[in-house]
């Protein structure tokens, strides 16, 4: 049989005394988490136990003796710590040995009360107390098998080391009874900054929370349910933003303590994640106010709108003539080019009404900087959807024409076939027709397929102007949700504290003595960028296509709508 001591690298100077661990029976394993120092009084110890036992719901107790024996007066120390498994009966009795400065322990197990005493090959593990102890294990996703019981063994590890903190929170400086050697005996780890934090935070997340409600309350009133504010609410990214942002706020100011790593994590990725987009915001607020650069802006923006109905005035142009060569229906290609143009002589002239208007615009826009740079850049996909309204009305006329067009022939082509589409049972079937009905269907049908070429070059045309500023769109709300999204606290801790992110372990033989236990070193294998990144990454809520090529090209062909938003509500994991 194997027995497995994880022992403390910490403690391999502390003097001699008891070890205080945790028995794990069904590996065999003794996780050692402290020595108790003589002089001590074993009723005084077994209290102070079961108290830490009670606190933590770990069953803590005495596993055995351990001698450092640093003179030979200690001789004698070392043999009364022998004769304490009759006081702490536990089964086995660990007895572990240090002499002066050698890296070479005796360890060896007495089973009093056994009555079949067998040899047992021990094998001592040597781990870091204060990684293991503010580390999280992260098993594999696809844990399965052996794998899926070596991750819970570990965890087991992990975890009786992670609730033993109030063991660990007493130092040699207390005036106890009892004296403890861990990871924090020479003064428990602390910030006197930090502490402060911790203390101010409270009614300013007070405050916050109170502050937000009343926002929340605001947003669920009826007012912002009707018609043309609900629909700019669930159409206008930086609406969508706004409440995002507003759900992240609720979560940090939430006075509930993290029930676990996950929680805790997510808090300080969100904290992170804000505090880098407001001052991402700010600075951009502090670059646009600088120099006039929002007068220069505006001045700029009413040449580059009549530059772009310019080019569409000329696009439609070439479009009314033999656009590469083509044989267009005439009568159809003036009346759709004259209606186009019909629409950009509008768009004009309402640019060209709110030019006095548009650097004051500009100026209150700039403002909005301060919530953070995701809500600047919504604000920007929500002026290039404005200032390319006419192209998207553009691009539904034409899909509109393209489309019924397509279920025009698609119907016709069937009536040809002697079939039909049942409403009903959706599906198509047999049926027969009339001499006048295939008549003038095969008119009908004859009529939509010479003015389906003009109808589909316009529909071609406009629907590259539009996935144009899709695309733009897309970048922008990619580059949102990358900062909403991304954990920057994961990656930070990754990046400098990297045995906080514990995917494993790994185990290094030490050098080897004849007659001495086999002697491991416990290293902890930090969870990749990767993994950060897939275990921590925060919902956010996406605002452009996600559909696969072969739908897209399915909707383009049959000339369906591509909206560059989801509905509100919902979110991508």
């Amino acid at each position: 049989m194997v027995l497995k001591v994880f022992f403390p690298s910490c403690c391999s100077s502390a003097d001699s005394g008891i070890l205080v661990g945790r028995w794990i029976s069904e590996q065999s394993s003794a996780v050692i988490l402290a020595v108790v120092h003589f002089p001590f009084i074993p009723v005084q110890v077994k209290q102070y136990l079961s108290e830490v036992q009670r606190v933590t719901k770990v069953s803590v107790s005495v596993l055995g003796s351990w001698s450092n024996s640093k003179q030979e007066k200690e001789e004698s120390l070392s043999e009364f710590l022998e004769d304490l498994g009759t006081i702490f009966s536990h089964e086995p009795w660990i007895q572990i040995s240090k002499e002066g400065d050698s890296k070479f322990w005796s360890c060896s197990t007495l089973q009093k009360h056994s009555e079949n005493p067998q040899e047992e090959e021990i094998i001592l593990v040597y781990y870091d107390q204060r990684k293991v102890m503010l580390s999280h294990l992260h098993p594999p996703l696809d844990t399965a098998g052996q794998r899926a019981e070596d991750a819970s063994k570990l965890s087991a590890i992990f975890s009786t080391v992670a609730r033993s903190r109030v063991l660990f929170m007493t130092d040699r400086y207390d005036e106890g009874p009892i004296k403890l050697t861990h990871w924090q005996s020479d003064g428990v780890e602390a910030s006197i900054i930090v502490e402060l934090m911790k203390q101010a935070s409270v009614p300013a997340c007070m405050l916050l929370a109170f502050l937000l409600s009343l926002i929340s309350g605001v947003c669920r009133s009826r007012v912002l349910k009707f018609w043309p504010l609900s629909f700019l609410w669930s159409k206008l990214s930086t609406c969508e933003q706004l409440g995002h942002r507003l759900q992240h706020l609720q979560v940090i100011s939430s006075n509930k303590k993290a029930q676990n790593q996950t929680q805790l994590m997510r808090k300080g990725n969100i904290f992170v994640s804000l505090l880098i987009d407001v001052a991402l915001g700010i600075l951009l607020m502090s670059w646009l106010y600088r120099k006039n650069r929002i007068g220069h802006l505006a001045d700029t923006l009413i040449p580059v709108a009549d530059r772009v109905a310019e080019e569409l005035q000329d696009l439609l142009q070439w479009l009314m003539g033999a656009p590469a060569g083509l044989k267009m229906n005439r009568a159809l290609d003036q009346v759709l080019g004259r209606f186009f143009l019909y629409h950009i002589h509008l768009w004009i002239s309402y640019i060209h009404l709110l030019s006095p208007f548009i650097e004051m615009i500009l100026w209150y826009v700039g403002l909005s900087a301060c919530l953070g740079l995701t809500v600047a850049l919504c604000i920007l996909s929500d002026i290039l959807a404005l200032l390319t309204f006419h192209i998207y009305c553009f691009y539904v006329y034409g899909a509109r024409l393209y489309c019924l067009k397509i279920y025009g022939l698609s119907s016709l082509w069937r009536l040809f076939r002697g079939k039909k589409w049942n409403v009903l049972r959706q599906r198509v079937d047999s049926c027969s027709y009339d001499l006048d009905q295939l008549f003038i269907g095969t008119l009908l049908f004859t009529i939509l397929l010479f003015l389906l070429p003009t109808t589909a070059l316009y529909y071609l045309v406009f629907t590259l102007l539009r996935l144009l500023v899709v695309i733009v769109q897309g970048l922008i709300h990619l580059l949102v949700d990358l900062i909403d999204s991304l954990p920057l606290y994961s990656l930070l801790l990754r990046l400098c504290r990297s045995y906080r992110l514990a995917a494993g372990v790994k185990f290094r033989v030490l050098e080897q003595q004849d007659g001495k236990p086999l002697r491991l070193l416990m290293q902890i294998n930090p969870l990749s960028y990767g993994g950060v990144v897939q275990t921590y990454r925060l919902p956010t809520y996406s605002c452009y296509p996600r559909d696969s090529w072969a739908s897209l090209c399915k909707k383009l062909f049959l000339g369906e709508l591509i909206y560059p938003w989801k509905h509100k509500g919902e979110k991508q994991n």
